[in-house]
């Protein structure tokens, strides 16, 4: 069962899932990184730019959502190094200090809001991300074009996707790709007709919307939605 709620950290999500162990996972791109707890473990989640597709067997995790683009200053690691990966924060932050997290975590009443606190603290000490990033975030999902946003940034093609590339995992194509594809998730799944889908949140037609929901997440929308036809 899954469940989130607003954090504390401006932008970010605390979310849960215990899985009941039948069968495989997806967990679709949406542009963020999680801090993530599980059994003991502290992880990070890194950008995905396909679904991750996770094991089967009964499990309980906890994570934080940070906003796009703000997870590199939290971690002091640039988010293009984590695409696609999980990765034991023991592999970026210093042993003793995540052995010291773990255990107060453990030892916490609430382990989510724990994990939310440790969040904060780190967020309170690491230098502000880049101001840019939060404009970029919002034309892109608005659907302004790459080449326009970059214009109103006054940034060069260049300039633009290396920052994207430290900030999200990958360029802004991608992220504005990414964001699409979340969008036509939500109308989906309110109950909009999957044509319509199409045009509200971007694409050229509903075949345009099958091909990258497919390429994206790995399975036709019908299925990911578990809905029939359009």
């Amino acid at each position: 069962m899954y469940a989130e709620r607003p954090s504390r950290l401006p932008g970010a999500v605390v979310w849960t899932n215990t899985t009941g162990g039948s069968g495989e996972g997806r967990v679709l791109p949406d542009g963020c990184m999680d801090l993530l707890w599980n059994d003991g473990r502290l992880l990070v989640a890194g950008p995905d730019t396909r679904a991750y597709i996770t094991e089967g067997g009964r499990t309980t995790w906890a994570g934080v959502r940070l906003f796009p683009g703000t997870a590199p200053a939290l971690l002091g690691v640039p988010a293009h190094e984590l695409r696609d990966r999980r990765v034991d924060l023991v592999d970026l932050w210093p042993v003793a200090e995540v052995r010291r997290l773990r255990g107060r975590i453990e030892a916490a009443a609430d382990l989510v809001t724990a994990l939310e606190d440790v969040a904060l603290e780190r967020a309170a000490s690491a230098e502000s991300s880049d101001p840019l990033l939060r404009h970029v975030v919002t034309a892109l999902d608005s659907g302004r074009p790459v080449a326009a946003t970059a214009d109103e940034l006054g940034l060069g093609a260049r300039q633009l996707h290396r920052r994207c590339l430290n900030a999200f995992g990958y360029g802004p194509k991608t992220l504005a790709r990414i964001l699409r594809l979340q969008r036509a998730l939500a109308l989906a799944r309110g109950g909009t007709a999957f044509a319509e889908t199409a045009v509200r949140a971007g694409y050229a037609d509903q075949a345009h919307l099958a091909r990258d929901v497919r390429e994206l997440a790995g399975v036709p929308l019908g299925e990911l939605l578990g809905r029939r036809g359009g």
